[in-house]
């Protein structure tokens, strides 16, 4: 899998989001390190072993996204996405794995967004270390429909360190119908929140 892209310019508004007339704060929230043991971990739910993200929510100006993500990789189906599978729709990658506590959290949020918004955008999941038995229990639990991309060799994740830090999962991206990196959730993604940032995205 290679994922490339530049590092664009923030549009200087983190933990902000402008929402109709009104502000929304976003609050602390969880991310997973990845030292757990997924064995331990895969069914407690617990937050043992997490840090925490710094909640922040950040949007890129359109004139300062750069390049558009370059992306080729397999989903656990076997199914080969291309970057040029992104080009005319907001497209959403959230990064996460079956232990992660946090992204069990946000697991319905996600399912409930990718069906709301099924003729506006697109969702991926990125996991970065289960196996496919393993990523399916996942989705089983809580009716995930939407497909991920398998990362255990952390190709994803190393070439979007720009975007997600290693130990910073839950993360979220949105991405824009050029395939450009629109808005990240730094954390557990709030369903308001990556709900007003997919309708701006795709509204751009």
């Amino acid at each position: 899998m290679i994922v490339t892209a530049q590092t664009p310019q923030p549009f200087n508004r983190r933990s902000l989001l402008k929402l109709g007339a009104g502000l929304v704060f976003a609050l602390p929230l969880a991310a997973c390190t990845v030292e757990d043991s997924l064995a331990q971990q895969a069914n407690a739910g617990d937050n043992k072993n997490y840090i925490a993200g710094d909640g922040s929510v950040t949007e890129y100006d359109a004139a300062t996204r750069g390049e558009p993500v370059q992306l080729s990789g397999k989903l656990f189906d076997g199914t080969t996405v291309e970057a040029a599978d992104f080009a005319g729709q907001v497209t959403v990658l959230n990064f996460w794995y079956a232990a992660c506590a946090p992204c069990r959290l946000e697991a319905p949020d996600l399912q409930a967004l990718s069906e709301e918004f099924a003729d506006e955008a697109q969702f991926y999941g990125v996991n970065i270390r289960d196996e496919r038995a393993t990523a399916e229990a996942f989705e089983r639990n809580f009716g995930v429909t939407y497909p991920s991309f398998q990362d255990k060799d952390g190709g994803i994740l190393l070439a979007m360190t720009n975007y997600v830090p290693p130990q910073a999962v839950p993360t979220t991206l949105v991405l824009d119908k050029k395939g450009r990196v629109a808005a990240r959730i730094l954390g557990v993604a709030d369903k308001g929140t990556l709900k007003a940032l997919i309708r701006d995205t795709a509204a751009a």
